[in-house]
Protein backbone atom coordinates (compact mmCIF):
# COMPACT_ATOMS: atom_id res chain seq x y z
CA UNK A 1 0.00 0.00 0.00
CA UNK A 2 1.36 3.40 -1.01
CA UNK A 3 1.60 5.94 1.81
CA UNK A 4 0.19 9.14 0.35
CA UNK A 5 0.90 12.65 1.65
CA UNK A 6 -1.73 14.12 3.90
CA UNK A 7 -4.29 16.49 2.52
CA UNK A 8 -7.10 18.02 4.49
CA UNK A 9 -10.66 19.02 3.76
CA UNK A 10 -13.25 21.02 5.65
CA UNK A 11 -16.98 20.46 5.41
CA UNK A 12 -19.03 23.63 5.73
CA UNK A 13 -22.78 23.97 5.24
CA UNK A 14 -23.97 27.51 5.88
CA UNK A 15 -23.22 31.19 5.35
CA UNK A 16 -25.13 34.39 6.07
CA UNK A 17 -24.56 35.71 2.55
CA UNK A 18 -22.35 35.38 -0.50
CA UNK A 19 -19.59 37.59 0.88
CA UNK A 20 -19.33 35.49 4.03
CA UNK A 21 -19.21 32.26 2.02
CA UNK A 22 -16.45 33.59 -0.23
CA UNK A 23 -14.48 34.85 2.76
CA UNK A 24 -14.78 31.47 4.47
CA UNK A 25 -13.54 29.66 1.36
CA UNK A 26 -10.54 31.99 1.09
CA UNK A 27 -9.73 31.47 4.76
CA UNK A 28 -9.76 27.68 4.39
CA UNK A 29 -7.44 28.05 1.40
CA UNK A 30 -5.07 30.29 3.36
CA UNK A 31 -5.01 27.85 6.30
CA UNK A 32 -3.81 25.07 4.02
CA UNK A 33 -6.98 23.05 3.53
CA UNK A 34 -7.00 21.38 0.12
CA UNK A 35 -10.75 20.85 -0.29
CA UNK A 36 -14.01 22.51 0.74
CA UNK A 37 -16.99 20.16 0.75
CA UNK A 38 -20.68 20.38 1.51
CA UNK A 39 -23.35 17.83 2.30
CA UNK A 40 -26.38 17.07 0.12
CA UNK A 41 -29.54 17.35 2.20
CA UNK A 42 -32.72 19.38 2.12
CA UNK A 43 -32.41 20.80 5.64
CA UNK A 44 -30.79 24.09 6.70
CA UNK A 45 -27.72 24.16 4.47
CA UNK A 46 -26.56 25.76 1.25
CA UNK A 47 -27.39 23.94 -1.97
CA UNK A 48 -24.12 22.22 -2.85
CA UNK A 49 -23.66 22.90 -6.57
CA UNK A 50 -24.27 26.64 -6.30
CA UNK A 51 -22.10 26.88 -3.18
CA UNK A 52 -19.29 24.86 -4.77
CA UNK A 53 -19.34 27.19 -7.77
CA UNK A 54 -19.20 30.30 -5.58
CA UNK A 55 -16.34 28.87 -3.50
CA UNK A 56 -14.37 27.94 -6.60
CA UNK A 57 -14.81 31.44 -8.04
CA UNK A 58 -13.66 33.01 -4.75
CA UNK A 59 -10.40 31.01 -4.60
CA UNK A 60 -7.52 29.94 -6.81
CA UNK A 61 -6.27 26.57 -5.52
CA UNK A 62 -9.02 25.26 -3.24
CA UNK A 63 -10.75 22.17 -4.58
CA UNK A 64 -14.51 21.82 -4.16
CA UNK A 65 -16.77 18.85 -3.66
CA UNK A 66 -19.65 17.27 -1.81
CA UNK A 67 -19.56 14.38 0.68
CA UNK A 68 -21.59 13.15 -1.01
CA UNK A 69 -24.23 13.87 -3.64
CA UNK A 70 -27.24 11.60 -3.30
CA UNK A 71 -27.63 9.76 -6.58
CA UNK A 72 -31.42 9.75 -6.20
CA UNK A 73 -31.75 13.53 -6.19
CA UNK A 74 -30.41 14.13 -9.73
CA UNK A 75 -30.50 12.24 -12.98
CA UNK A 76 -26.90 11.22 -13.76
CA UNK A 77 -26.90 12.95 -17.16
CA UNK A 78 -27.92 16.26 -15.58
CA UNK A 79 -25.47 15.74 -12.72
CA UNK A 80 -22.56 14.92 -15.05
CA UNK A 81 -23.19 18.09 -17.05
CA UNK A 82 -23.21 20.19 -13.87
CA UNK A 83 -19.94 18.65 -12.67
CA UNK A 84 -18.23 19.03 -16.05
CA UNK A 85 -19.33 22.66 -16.25
CA UNK A 86 -18.04 23.38 -12.77
CA UNK A 87 -14.75 21.67 -13.59
CA UNK A 88 -14.38 24.03 -16.56
CA UNK A 89 -15.32 27.10 -14.54
CA UNK A 90 -12.96 26.18 -11.68
CA UNK A 91 -10.03 25.29 -13.91
CA UNK A 92 -10.08 21.63 -12.90
CA UNK A 93 -10.75 21.76 -9.16
CA UNK A 94 -13.85 19.57 -8.79
CA UNK A 95 -14.14 16.28 -6.90
CA UNK A 96 -17.29 14.34 -7.82
CA UNK A 97 -18.70 12.73 -4.68
CA UNK A 98 -21.52 10.21 -5.03
CA UNK A 99 -23.49 8.04 -2.64
CA UNK A 100 -26.64 5.92 -2.48
CA UNK A 101 -28.55 8.18 -0.07
CA UNK A 102 -29.65 7.48 3.48
CA UNK A 103 -31.56 10.34 5.11
CA UNK A 104 -35.16 9.19 5.14
CA UNK A 105 -36.56 12.60 6.09
CA UNK A 106 -35.19 14.11 2.86
CA UNK A 107 -37.01 11.51 0.80
CA UNK A 108 -40.24 11.85 2.77
CA UNK A 109 -40.36 15.65 2.58
CA UNK A 110 -39.54 15.66 -1.15
CA UNK A 111 -41.96 12.85 -2.00
CA UNK A 112 -39.12 10.72 -3.37
CA UNK A 113 -39.56 6.99 -2.97
CA UNK A 114 -37.25 5.74 -0.19
CA UNK A 115 -36.54 2.36 -1.70
CA UNK A 116 -34.88 -0.47 0.23
CA UNK A 117 -31.07 -0.20 0.47
CA UNK A 118 -30.46 -2.89 -2.12
CA UNK A 119 -32.42 -0.95 -4.75
CA UNK A 120 -30.88 2.41 -3.88
CA UNK A 121 -27.40 0.92 -4.04
CA UNK A 122 -28.07 -0.77 -7.40
CA UNK A 123 -29.38 2.51 -8.81
CA UNK A 124 -26.36 4.36 -7.39
CA UNK A 125 -23.96 1.87 -9.00
CA UNK A 126 -25.57 2.45 -12.37
CA UNK A 127 -25.46 6.19 -11.74
CA UNK A 128 -21.71 6.14 -11.07
CA UNK A 129 -21.04 4.21 -14.27
CA UNK A 130 -23.21 6.61 -16.29
CA UNK A 131 -21.54 9.70 -14.82
CA UNK A 132 -18.04 8.35 -15.44
CA UNK A 133 -18.92 7.53 -19.03
CA UNK A 134 -20.48 10.95 -19.63
CA UNK A 135 -17.39 12.68 -18.26
CA UNK A 136 -15.30 10.81 -20.82
CA UNK A 137 -14.68 11.53 -24.50
CA UNK A 138 -17.07 9.23 -26.36
CA UNK A 139 -20.84 9.33 -26.91
CA UNK A 140 -22.56 7.22 -24.26
CA UNK A 141 -24.84 4.31 -24.98
CA UNK A 142 -26.12 2.77 -21.75
CA UNK A 143 -29.07 0.55 -21.01
CA UNK A 144 -29.54 -0.55 -17.42
CA UNK A 145 -32.29 -1.40 -15.01
CA UNK A 146 -32.63 2.19 -13.83
CA UNK A 147 -31.10 4.45 -16.52
CA UNK A 148 -30.94 4.59 -20.30
CA UNK A 149 -28.60 6.92 -22.20
CA UNK A 150 -29.17 6.93 -25.96
CA UNK A 151 -25.96 8.00 -27.66
CA UNK A 152 -25.50 11.26 -25.77
CA UNK A 153 -22.29 13.21 -26.35
CA UNK A 154 -21.86 15.12 -23.12
CA UNK A 155 -20.57 18.68 -23.37
CA UNK A 156 -18.66 20.55 -22.08
CA UNK A 157 -15.81 18.18 -21.39
CA UNK A 158 -14.14 18.55 -18.00
CA UNK A 159 -10.63 19.92 -17.61
CA UNK A 160 -9.42 16.98 -15.52
CA UNK A 161 -8.71 13.89 -17.57
CA UNK A 162 -9.79 11.17 -17.97
CA UNK A 163 -12.42 12.70 -15.64
CA UNK A 164 -12.56 14.59 -12.34
CA UNK A 165 -11.85 12.25 -9.42
CA UNK A 166 -14.84 10.17 -8.41
CA UNK A 167 -15.38 10.12 -4.64
CA UNK A 168 -17.60 7.39 -3.22
CA UNK A 169 -18.73 7.55 0.38
CA UNK A 170 -20.03 4.51 2.20
CA UNK A 171 -19.70 2.05 5.03
CA UNK A 172 -21.33 -1.19 3.92
CA UNK A 173 -19.60 -4.08 2.16
CA UNK A 174 -21.44 -3.76 -1.15
CA UNK A 175 -20.78 -0.04 -1.57
CA UNK A 176 -17.17 -0.26 -0.43
CA UNK A 177 -16.37 -3.18 -2.71
CA UNK A 178 -17.92 -1.28 -5.60
CA UNK A 179 -15.97 1.83 -4.63
CA UNK A 180 -12.76 -0.18 -4.64
CA UNK A 181 -13.31 -1.03 -8.29
CA UNK A 182 -14.69 2.32 -9.51
CA UNK A 183 -13.67 5.24 -7.27
CA UNK A 184 -10.57 7.41 -7.27
CA UNK A 185 -11.22 8.41 -3.66
CA UNK A 186 -13.10 6.45 -0.99
CA UNK A 187 -14.49 8.31 2.01
CA UNK A 188 -15.02 5.76 4.77
CA UNK A 189 -18.20 6.31 6.81
CA UNK A 190 -20.07 4.59 9.59
CA UNK A 191 -22.84 2.67 7.88
CA UNK A 192 -26.04 4.71 7.86
CA UNK A 193 -29.20 2.61 7.80
CA UNK A 194 -31.66 5.48 8.26
CA UNK A 195 -32.58 8.24 10.66
CA UNK A 196 -34.07 6.09 13.39
CA UNK A 197 -30.98 3.91 13.84
CA UNK A 198 -28.42 6.66 13.17
CA UNK A 199 -26.90 6.97 16.65
CA UNK A 200 -26.64 3.27 17.46
CA UNK A 201 -25.42 2.38 13.98
CA UNK A 202 -22.72 5.02 14.00
CA UNK A 203 -21.36 4.10 17.44
CA UNK A 204 -21.22 0.40 16.63
CA UNK A 205 -19.81 0.94 13.15
CA UNK A 206 -17.23 3.62 13.94
CA UNK A 207 -14.85 1.42 15.91
CA UNK A 208 -11.36 0.33 14.95
CA UNK A 209 -12.63 -3.23 14.52
CA UNK A 210 -15.32 -2.08 12.09
CA UNK A 211 -12.73 -0.03 10.22
CA UNK A 212 -10.42 -3.03 9.94
CA UNK A 213 -13.28 -4.96 8.29
CA UNK A 214 -14.03 -2.13 5.87
CA UNK A 215 -10.41 -1.71 4.85
CA UNK A 216 -10.27 -5.46 4.33
CA UNK A 217 -13.22 -5.31 1.93
CA UNK A 218 -11.59 -2.46 0.01
CA UNK A 219 -8.19 -4.12 -0.24
CA UNK A 220 -9.67 -7.41 -1.39
CA UNK A 221 -11.89 -5.81 -4.02
CA UNK A 222 -9.32 -3.27 -5.26
CA UNK A 223 -6.59 -5.80 -5.94
CA UNK A 224 -3.89 -4.30 -8.14
CA UNK A 225 -5.56 -0.88 -8.28
CA UNK A 226 -5.35 -0.32 -4.50
CA UNK A 227 -2.39 2.03 -4.88
CA UNK A 228 -4.46 4.18 -7.26
CA UNK A 229 -7.21 4.76 -4.68
CA UNK A 230 -6.97 7.56 -2.13
CA UNK A 231 -8.53 6.66 1.21
CA UNK A 232 -10.24 9.30 3.29
CA UNK A 233 -12.27 9.67 6.45
CA UNK A 234 -14.36 12.41 8.02
CA UNK A 235 -13.31 13.15 11.59
CA UNK A 236 -16.54 14.47 13.06
CA UNK A 237 -15.38 14.91 16.66
CA UNK A 238 -12.21 16.85 17.48
CA UNK A 239 -11.33 17.98 21.01
CA UNK A 240 -8.00 19.44 22.11
CA UNK A 241 -7.09 18.37 25.66
CA UNK A 242 -4.03 17.49 27.71
CA UNK A 243 -5.87 14.57 29.36
CA UNK A 244 -7.24 12.48 26.54
CA UNK A 245 -7.84 9.42 28.73
CA UNK A 246 -10.13 11.22 31.18
CA UNK A 247 -12.05 12.85 28.33
CA UNK A 248 -12.46 9.52 26.52
CA UNK A 249 -13.83 7.97 29.70
CA UNK A 250 -16.38 10.78 30.01
CA UNK A 251 -17.44 10.43 26.36
CA UNK A 252 -17.73 6.65 26.58
CA UNK A 253 -19.98 6.89 29.63
CA UNK A 254 -22.50 8.93 27.64
CA UNK A 255 -22.63 6.72 24.54
CA UNK A 256 -25.28 4.06 23.81
CA UNK A 257 -24.44 0.78 25.50
CA UNK A 258 -23.19 -2.18 23.51
CA UNK A 259 -24.07 -5.58 24.97
CA UNK A 260 -25.33 -3.99 28.15
CA UNK A 261 -22.13 -2.03 28.79
CA UNK A 262 -20.87 1.41 27.73
CA UNK A 263 -18.12 1.42 25.10
CA UNK A 264 -14.56 1.05 26.29
CA UNK A 265 -12.81 4.47 26.41
CA UNK A 266 -10.04 2.95 24.32
CA UNK A 267 -12.59 2.43 21.54
CA UNK A 268 -13.38 6.14 21.62
CA UNK A 269 -9.71 7.07 21.18
CA UNK A 270 -9.18 4.43 18.48
CA UNK A 271 -12.13 5.41 16.27
CA UNK A 272 -10.91 7.06 13.05
CA UNK A 273 -13.87 9.45 13.29
CA UNK A 274 -12.63 10.89 16.61
CA UNK A 275 -9.49 12.91 17.32
CA UNK A 276 -8.69 13.79 20.93
CA UNK A 277 -5.52 15.07 22.60
CA UNK A 278 -2.85 17.69 22.27
CA UNK A 279 -1.80 18.81 18.80
CA UNK A 280 1.27 16.58 19.09
CA UNK A 281 -0.90 13.61 20.08
CA UNK A 282 -3.34 14.33 17.26
CA UNK A 283 -0.50 14.44 14.72
CA UNK A 284 0.86 11.12 15.93
CA UNK A 285 -2.63 9.60 15.87
CA UNK A 286 -3.23 10.64 12.25
CA UNK A 287 0.16 9.27 11.22
CA UNK A 288 -0.57 5.97 12.97
CA UNK A 289 -3.97 5.71 11.28
CA UNK A 290 -2.44 6.38 7.89
CA UNK A 291 0.12 3.63 8.46
CA UNK A 292 -2.58 1.18 9.62
CA UNK A 293 -5.49 2.00 7.32
CA UNK A 294 -4.12 4.26 4.60
CA UNK A 295 -6.20 7.32 5.53
CA UNK A 296 -4.40 10.31 4.04
CA UNK A 297 -7.35 12.53 3.08
CA UNK A 298 -8.81 13.83 6.33
CA UNK A 299 -11.97 15.95 6.42
CA UNK A 300 -12.93 18.03 9.45
CA UNK A 301 -16.17 19.82 10.22
CA UNK A 302 -16.14 23.59 10.32
CA UNK A 303 -16.40 23.80 14.14
CA UNK A 304 -12.97 22.15 14.38
CA UNK A 305 -11.14 24.46 11.96
CA UNK A 306 -9.49 26.71 14.55
CA UNK A 307 -8.42 23.69 16.63
CA UNK A 308 -6.90 21.74 13.75
CA UNK A 309 -5.32 24.66 11.87
CA UNK A 310 -1.88 24.01 13.47
CA UNK A 311 -2.28 20.33 12.63
CA UNK A 312 -3.05 21.10 8.99
CA UNK A 313 -0.06 23.46 8.82
CA UNK A 314 2.21 20.74 10.24
CA UNK A 315 1.05 17.72 8.28
CA UNK A 316 -0.36 18.89 4.92
CA UNK A 317 1.76 17.50 2.10
CA UNK A 318 3.91 15.31 4.36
Amino acid sequence: MVIRPFRFGVQDRTASDGAAWGAAARRYEELGFAVLTLADHFDDQLAPIAAMTAAACATTTLRVGCLVFDNDYRHPLVFAKEMATLDVISGGRVEVGMGAGWMGSDYAEAGISYDPPAIRVSRFMEGVRVVKALLGDEPVHFTGEHYTIAGHQALPKPVQQPHPPIVIGGGGPRVLRFAASEADIINMNPRNLGNESWAVTNVNDATEEATDRKIGWVREAAGARLDDVELGVTVAFVIETDDRIALAESIAAGLPQVGGRPPDPRQVLASPHVLIGTIDEMATTLQDRRARWGFSYITFVTDAVDTVAPLVHRLAGT
